[in-house]
């Protein structure tokens, strides 16, 4: 049983006649005091009359002999520690101990037993000190409370404890002057916790026993917490052993190069120490020995062990090890709040990962388009039947895989981020900003996302929920938040929701609808205003093409044969023009489609319509965006109906009608026929390849027979078509991919390069205007700010736009030339 302080015995106070006596002899009583602590630390108090000791040294204090009394009984503690205590513990020292003192290798059981027999040693030596002067202190309780506390001296049990702390731990070992038995004490103690972490059994119970002793007693009288010999002595010796071994075994365990192992034992180390501290050592010692685990295990050892190449974390991400990096996660929190070395490492493998992805692109976007191979009808080929996959595709569908994979990636590292790393939010700012990167050095990322959107929309949303769709919107609207140059997407969003819209090949309207106010949500109403004006277009030409219908029944016009108009009214500046498809000749220069009489009297009819409604408004004709539907008649057609109704682009329909008043047999020539509808040419070899090459709606008869239309070709109605369906769709052979190539591309930046220094202009503009005179740092600033949302602008053009309404008087220069400052000029 251990006793951590002095007993409270109930004794009589003595009688007050006490007071009346005369004077005392201070040897004498003495003489039967030492002799009855001799009894009580030999273990014979059981014949001693507790109450008659009080008294007497009650007498003693009370006639003034306190201070020698106090002396007395110091003198005696010091003797019986120096010759029985000390001596009986230096007796029973193993002589092994002492022989490794000297160099001696022992086995591990050996030390162990040696050790333990010193720990037990020491144990019984302090709890017998502790049970002895628990009882001498009840005898000389009137001391403590009198002479003790008016002199301001310890009480006998305090100056007892740093007795036993100097009479005995503090005493040097025979033929070793320079090692005590506390020096002893501590390197036994070290030497059992390490065979504990070594995996030995070792008696905690006793280790305990002696932390609680060295707990127990202090550097100095007043026994302050911070002076315990635990913490003054003990503590700084293990820690710094424990500093040694971890190092050592971060070393170790770093040579090994297995990430894994290193952290779970990272891991139990902690656990362990903890462990230790509780039932072994002492709990003020255990957020110490934490932070050693952490500084000389983890912290010394973090990066390295992070970076191993085949076990570290690159590996861990690739082959999905969430327990893993669930590890590294854990024990980087330990040292790096930011966790800046793991963040690091992952951001390097998702740009690494981002290149990949980006370079494969760049490969199959810049490969030679793969033709079909040409059916032979004699080894059983079917003529006419399309390739596995067509070449227009070729390079949209490196787009969506483009596209695919990101969002892939994004999945993954979102999973790794929710179940290894916790949710972190400075990993995840770190995540955001490494895929914001591979994404922005890609060129063509823009584009991508945008046909992305355009094949969804067209197709890949076809029979999916409507929580399958708005999943699919948000990863899409995910990649758009990592864009920097917003305008470029804009650009060709616009571009490909244009033709989804004239040609009617949206799947669903409310999906559309829906990605816009996702976009909104995301970039804001400036983004989406001109495309929100595209769909109010679209619905006022459905009522304007109603009214117009109504107009013409209400005239009564009494030809039956007269066409249906069906017409979208755009507005020029909202609606991507340029970019929707040429309607220029070789040469530049503006060419307006010669439509048949026929009609061009519906066109002037409707044009008559609208400007009675919108006076001063003007209408251009776009002839390469519309279709038309046309009944022809085929003598050979091989079934009762001979007629069939064709499905054709406008400029088809154009030169198809010209063969209405051909006589049979004849052609026209294409020259001839350029002349006479004056389509651009490039636009009108590809409606002719689509009726007079294609073999499946090879309407017209080509001479020469080729896949190419060349300018000395001739053209014939081909009397002998036929085919088995009613309705023919007639689809126009398409200029190339929809994704641009390089001279598309190079003028689409041209273009936005260009509305960027408008909107540029704009914002210095509108910055001054309501500034009235800025510095030049902070309206540089100021704009950048403004524009950050839609794209990055380049400091040098911001100094030329500055420079260009200086020059126009927008801008005046003020101030010095070294701190150049502008006014606003009204």
């Amino acid at each position: 049983m251990m006793y951590a302080g002095r007993g409270r015995g109930k004794i009589r106070p003595p009688r007050r006649n006490i007071l009346n006596s005369g004077e005392v002899d201070f040897e004498q009583d003495w003489k039967s005091l030492s002799s009855s602590l001799r009894e009580i630390h030999t273990k014979n108090a059981s014949t001693l009359s507790f109450e008659e000791l009080y008294r007497n040294a009650y007498k003693l204090v009370l006639k003034k002999k306190g201070e020698p009394l106090y002396n007395k009984v110091k003198e005696f503690e010091q003797d019986w520690l120096t010759h029985e205590v000390r001596t009986r513990i230096l007796d029973e020292l193993p002589s092994s101990l002492l022989a490794a003192q000297n160099g001696a290798q022992l086995s591990a059981g050996e030390r162990r037993d040696a050790g333990e027999k010193l720990l037990r040693s020491l144990k019984l030596a302090w709890e017998d000190h502790n049970l002895c002067m628990n009882m001498t202190t009840d005898v000389l309780m009137y001391m403590d409370r009198v002479y003790c506390s008016d002199n301001r001296k310890p009480s006998i049990f305090t100056a007892s404890m740093g007795q036993f702390r100097d009479y005995v731990l503090r005493t040097p070992l025979p033929d070793h002057e320079s090692t005590t038995i506390a020096s002893l004490l501590y390197r036994v103690i070290l030497d059992q916790i390490q065979m504990d972490r070594d995996g030995d059994i070792v008696n905690t119970a006793l280790l305990r026993s002696c932390a609680y002793m060295l707990e127990g007693l202090y550097e100095t009288e007043d026994e302050q917490e911070q002076y315990k010999l635990y913490i003054t002595s003990f503590e700084p010796e293990f820690l710094a052993a424990s500093e040694e071994y971890y190092r050592s075994e971060g070393e170790s365990l770093v040579a090994k190069g297995d990430a894994s192992s290193f952290c779970r034992h990272a891991r139990q180390a902690a656990t362990d120490e903890e462990d230790r501290c509780r039932s072994t050592l002492s709990t003020l010692t255990a957020p110490k020995i934490r932070r050693v685990v952490e500084n000389e295990l983890v912290r010394r050892n973090l990066a390295e062990m992070i970076s191993l190449e085949s076990t570290g974390v690159r590996y861990m991400l690739d082959n999905d090890r969430l327990p893993d990096l669930e590890m590294v996660y854990e024990i980087s929190s330990w040292v790096d709040p930011k966790k800046e070395e793991l963040k690091k490492a992952v951001q390097k493998r998702i740009v690494a990962q981002g290149e990949e992805i980006n370079s494969t692109a760049k490969e199959a976007s810049d490969a030679p388009v793969v033709k079909p191979t040409k059916a032979d009808p004699e080894k059983g080929d079917e003529v006419g039947k399309p390739a596995a996959e067509k070449p227009i595709n070729q390079q949209t569908a490196a787009a969506i895989k483009w596209v695919d994979d990101v969002l892939q990636l994004k999945d993954k590292y979102d999973h790794v981020l929710e179940k290894a790393f916790q949710g972190d939010q400075g990993l995840q700012t770190g995540f955001t900003r490494s895929f914001s990167d591979f994404i922005n050095s890609f060129e063509r990322s823009s584009e991508y996302l945008s046909l992305f959107f355009d094949e969804n929309m067209k197709k890949g949303i076809k029979g999916k929920t409507e929580t399958e769709v708005d999943t699919l919107l948000d990863k899409g609207i995910t990649l758009l938040r990592y864009i920097s140059d917003k305008d470029m997407f804009e650009r060709y969003y616009k571009k490909h929701l244009s033709r989804r819209l004239l040609m009617k090949r949206s799947v669903s309207m409310d999906a559309e609808r829906q990605m816009i106010s996702k976009m909104k949500m995301e970039v804001g109403n400036t983004f989406t205003q001109r495309i929100e004006s595209m769909f109010r277009d679209m619905a006022l030409s459905a009522d304007l093409t109603s009214s117009y219908k109504k107009h013409v029944r209400d005239l009564g016009d009494a030809d039956s044969q007269r066409a249906e108009l069906d017409v979208n009214v755009l507005t020029a500046t909202m609606w991507p023009l340029d970019a929707m498809g040429p309607s220029r000749g070789d040469e530049g220069g503006k060419l307006n489609c010669r439509f048949p009489p026929e009609i061009d009297r519906i066109k002037q009819s409707f044009e008559k319509f609208y400007l009675d409604k919108h006076s001063g408004r003007q209408l251009t004709w776009q002839g390469n965006m519309g279709t038309a539907d046309l009944r022809a008649y085929f003598a050979d057609m091989k079934s009762n109906k001979k007629t069939r109704e064709l499905n054709v682009s406008t400029y088809c329909m154009v030169i198809l009608l010209l063969f209405n008043d051909l006589p049979p047999g004849n052609f026209l020539s294409y020259e001839e026929i350029q002349a006479r509808t004056n389509i651009p040419d490039n636009e009108l070899m590809r409606n002719l390849q689509s009726v007079a090459v294609a073999p499946k709606t090879r309407i017209l008869v080509k001479e020469p027979m080729s896949k190419e239309v060349k300018r000395d070709d001739k053209f014939y109605f081909n009397e002998k078509f036929t085919s088995q369906f009613q309705r023919i769709k007639v689809g126009v052979v398409a200029s190339g991919n929809k994704v641009e190539d390089r001279d598309e591309r190079q003028e689409t930046e041209k273009r936005v390069d260009l509305e960027r220094g408008q909107t540029i202009e704009a914002a210095i503009v509108r910055t001054m205007k309501q500034r009235k005179e800025l510095k030049h740092h902070q309206l540089i600033t100021e704009v950048i700010q403004q524009l950050t949302a839609r794209f990055s602008p380049d400091v040098n053009l911001l100094k030329k736009k500055i420079e260009s309404l200086i020059e126009r008087e927008y801008l005046e220069r003020v101030g010095d030339i070294d701190k150049p400052a502008y006014r606003y000029m009204a």
